[in-house]
């Protein structure tokens, strides 16, 4: 697998593939040549389902990760946004409504959602004009994408891949260690960030031959992306 890197500002570029791919700062990857932003596991409505379990959590948790969301594309102005699994936590509530009008509002964009473990709404829920929906596993070439990473990908494809939340452990010399999102990239395919701010995330170990960039908070409250 060839994978060359440049940083450039708060972002880095990568060569998977013979692709080259921006690795965001705000947790999700834009691929240059199809014009494509890739995100995963939003749970949107996740909130709204706490809350309804009596939990409160502010709804400006979702709000902000459609903000973000906005923003990207406004930045990047891709020809479609692909969604791998888990836009939506739970059953529909004010929440989904809310996604319905960000669609709307960018009527003339394509979005693609691979459907993931949490993505339980009735078929008719995701009828929109604008969404494109695929229930497992949608390839575009040299990539296949899934929510669940994929055991077995064919040779000549790329897996990428969400449900995991990956994140990466940094130890210091005192003792003290952070779990960051991040970037895992391995021969078979790459885990992406969750998107979400309502998520976490999970260590995932560094194999041999894995390379991992982690999203480091900085003091303007961004963040950037470094190789470890």
């Amino acid at each position: 697998m060839k994978l060359d890197t440049t940083i450039i500002a708060q972002t880095e570029v990568i060569e998977v593939r013979g692709q080259k791919l921006s690795l965001l700062a705000e947790k999700a990857i834009y691929w240059h040549e199809a014009s494509f932003l890739i995100l995963t596991d939003l749970h949107l409505g996740k909130a709204g389902h706490f809350r309804k379990a009596g939990i409160p959590i502010p709804k400006g948790v979702h709000e902000a990760d459609l903000l973000c969301l906005q923003q990207l594309i406004d930045t990047y102005c891709p020809k479609a946004v692909l969604m791998l699994g888990d836009l939506f936590h739970s059953e529909i509530n004010q929440e989904w409504n809310d996604f319905r009008v960000f669609l709307q509002n960018n009527a003339s964009l394509s979005f693609i959602l691979v459907k993931g473990n949490h993505d339980i709404l009735p078929e008719a829920a995701y009828r929109e004009d604008n969404l494109t929906l695929y229930q497992e596993e949608w390839c575009f070439t040299p990539f296949h994408f899934s929510h669940h990473p994929l055991e077995n990908v064919p040779t000549n494809l790329y897996n990428m891949a969400g449900h995991v939340h990956p994140g990466y452990r940094l130890k210091g010399r005192g003792g003290q260690n952070i779990k960051l999102p991040s970037f895992h990239f391995s021969a078979e395919g790459v885990l992406l960030p969750a998107f979400g701010r309502f998520t976490g995330c999970v260590h995932v170990p560094k194999k041999q031959g894995d390379q991992v960039f982690i999203l480091i908070p900085t003091p303007d409250k961004s963040s950037k992306v470094m190789r470890v």
